[in-house]
């Protein structure tokens, strides 16, 4: 699994940072997501999925790769 943001589409929710904290985190200044994993391992896969799915601004872009 790949993950990539995109700052310019986050509106700052942190869902993503509530749903997978060891994945993603919040800018201090702005709020905006910050990628701290981008191939989180296959226990967080699951997590990853949910916290792109339920991004309301569609920041989040998972790519799947072989094994997950």
């Amino acid at each position: 699994m790949r993950v990539a943001v995109d700052r310019e589409k986050c509106c700052g929710a942190g869902l993503c940072v509530l749903t997978a904290g060891g994945v993603f985190d919040q800018g201090e200044e702005d709020g905006l997501v910050v990628l701290l994993v981008a191939e989180p391992p296959a226990a967080e896969a699951e997590d990853v999925r949910e916290a792109a799915q339920g991004c309301p601004c569609g920041a989040i872009t998972v790519e799947e790769t072989a094994g997950q």
